[in-house]
């Protein structure tokens, strides 16, 4: 016979999340979320809510990405808009420079010839860092391919040769959460 109590969901009172001020207030990881002409209003709200649930120092939205308010980013962001700090810059490459002069290290998340498998590159917590995930078709913006200071990827073993955008960040931003959290 099972003696293992029933489960039973807890409520989201019990859960002792924080308020959206309380967020704000509260400690973040040196991590900057850059994401470089996203085309899906969903995408963008899933990495919203991701950057919320890891709490990730701030988004950047280049390009096409679209910028909040919109009720099709807020159907997936579930109100992160509000809590993670965001801007929309015109400017990736101008933005880049000026992270690198801030001490951040560029980490593009993208399948190049070099690139690092995600669960070989050592999260160091001494350092700043800046992930920039790419359009959900072709990536990372060529012309900024060179600013960046490594390219990790995700190993895949299916048919498959790519995740979806959100996808992808949900396990990028769970890896650097881990890492620094310790």
């Amino acid at each position: 016979m099972n003696s293992r109590q029933k489960p039973e969901k807890l409520k989201l009172e019990a859960l002792n999340r924080k308020s959206v001020k309380e967020f704000k207030e509260s400690n973040k990881l040196p991590v900057m979320v850059i994401l470089d002409n996203i085309r899906s209003m969903h995408n963008v709200g899933s990495v919203f809510r991701t950057s919320d649930a890891f709490s990730m120092e701030k988004i950047y939205l280049c390009g096409i990405t679209p910028c909040p308010p919109h009720r099709e980013i807020q159907k997936t962001a579930l109100g992160a808009t509000e809590s993670v700090e965001w801007e929309q810059v015109e400017s990736i490459a101008e933005l880049l420079k000026y992270l690198k002069k801030e001490g951040y290290t560029l980490i593009g998340v993208e399948q190049v010839k070099g690139s690092v498998l995600l669960h070989e590159y050592t999260i160091d917590p001494e350092r700043k860092y800046a992930l920039i995930m790419g359009n959900e078709v072709e990536g990372i913006s060529e012309g900024i391919l060179d600013l960046i200071d490594v390219f990790v990827e995700i190993p895949q073993s299916g048919t498959k040769h790519s995740l979806n955008v959100s996808v992808c960040a949900g396990i990028i931003l769970w890896e650097w959460y881990r890492a620094l959290k310790k």
